[in-house]
């Protein structure tokens, strides 16, 4: 089936979460990569937390928390880094391949929106420091509902903006869960699994999955 909607995921689909560490390396020494896992995984339990407790608070918020926790975690980071980070998640790097990728499926004429997490303010940042304004037709933050993903009601965003059955779009993200959810929704779902990471999830298998999204170019 030729889909003509991509909705990708875009902390970790699109952008490196590890790169405002990675900015950082050298002044917050070894443990820095140990630092940047830290914070991302408390980053998406807090949303996943907040979700259930029905007690939401912006993605911003959480990643400032979660960078918090990270930095009293790991005694050797410098404190004193604190807002450089903070600073440095305003501008992610995007991954090699995704410029390119999106503007191929631009020009063959498929919609492209960004679904994620972020808050709007974060999302406009990523994607304006990216270059890939004039590229994506429409970013979707889970602000306007107030409930993180996994919930249906983050997907179904999509589905309700751009009057389309979940079937008709695929879904893509570097994260396995949230490709659980997106296939549970109904989206055809594309996993990409930039780290080799085991498969999870068994009864909400992605449709395709990929080590980064050069794929999507010939499994579209």
């Amino acid at each position: 089936m030729h889909f003509s909607a991509f909705v990708f995921d875009a902390y970790g689909t699109l952008f490196d979460v590890h790169a405002a560490v990675r900015r950082h390396a050298a002044a917050i020494g070894p443990d820095g990569q140990m630092l940047s896992e830290i914070w991302r995984a408390k980053q998406l339990e807090y949303s996943w937390v907040r979700s259930l407790m029905g007690s939401y608070a912006d993605f911003w918020q959480l990643t400032q928390e979660s960078l918090d926790y990270a930095l009293r975690k790991v005694p050797s980071a410098d404190q004193r880094l604190r807002d450089d980070l903070l600073d440095a998640y305003w501008r992610l790097d995007c991954y090699p391949e995704v410029p390119h990728v999106l503007k191929a499926l631009k020009a063959g004429g498929a919609r492209l929106g960004i679904l994620s997490n972020g808050s709007p303010a974060m999302l406009e940042a990523a994607v304006r420091s990216a270059a890939l304004d004039q590229t994506i037709d429409d970013v979707f933050s889970v602000d306007l509902i107030r409930r993180y993903k996994t919930d249906p009601s983050v997907y179904d965003m999509v589905t309700t903006s751009w009057r389309l059955y979940p079937g008709s779009i695929s879904f893509q993200s570097s994260n396995r869960w949230d490709v659980a959810g997106a296939t549970k929704f109904g989206f055809r779902t594309v996993w990409i699994n930039r780290t080799s990471q085991p498969d999870e999830y068994r009864d909400l298998s992605p449709s395709l999955i990929l080590p980064t999204l050069d794929g999507l170019l010939t499994a579209s």
